[in-house]
């Protein structure tokens, strides 16, 4: 409970922080439309490659879509727009790839907020410019919510077949990506564009 607390504590503290920092962007504005279209791809992109992955070596092979080739296509998007384009969760598998920064940590505080007043995750975003030390950035980030599917990896251990357990234990030995249940929020797609890039 004291945990839960402190957590909410820190949550509004870094919410009035950025507050004085940053600008709220209209889902209507040129930038936030063409985020969210690149969200919309990237998560498209990775829907169609898992679901071939499944279909044809099952659930062990699938896993480097998500270690291995989401990456990948995020980075080729990055390169290719100048943005940073990464996927963030609310807990962690990879802390090198996934962990969300303070300003990510508060999008997905009040992506939750919204879920638990019944709004769903399908067009779920939000968007910003903010100042930071290295210049000012328009950030966008698009909820992505726990499907079935998901389960397989990402589900409770009874969920999660024994082969899955065992590879996932090899290669993310301080894992917490796992007892999520349908319909919660996994984590956002989160872009970072730089004023000269827009």
């Amino acid at each position: 409970m004291l945990l839960k607390a402190g957590i909410s504590t820190l949550v509004l503290s870094l919410g009035m922080t950025f507050a004085n920092m940053s600008s709220s962007v209209a889902d209507s504005s040129p930038q936030h439309q063409a985020a969210a279209k690149t969200s919309q791809e990237f998560v498209q992109q990775l829907g169609r490659t898992m679901k071939a992955e499944m279909k044809s070596n099952g659930p062990v092979v699938a896993i480097k879509v998500c270690s291995e080739m989401s990456p990948k296509m995020a980075g080729d998007i990055s390169r290719q727009k100048g943005w940073k384009v990464t996927r963030v969760g609310t807990r962690v598998r990879n802390p090198m790839l996934a962990t969300p920064d303070a300003w990510e940590q508060k999008v997905l505080a009040q992506f939750q907020a919204r879920a638990n007043s019944g709004e769903s995750f399908q067009n779920m975003a939000y968007s910003e410019w903010v100042d930071e030390p290295n210049g000012k950035h328009f950030r966008f980030m698009k909820a992505i919510g726990v499907k079935p599917g998901c389960l397989t990896c990402h589900g409770s251990q009874s969920d999660i077949p024994e082969a899955v357990k065992s590879i996932l234990r090899e290669r993310y030995p301080h894992d917490q990506a796992t007892d999520y249940k349908v319909g919660d929020l996994r984590g956002a797609v989160s872009i970072k564009q730089p004023s000269n890039k827009m």
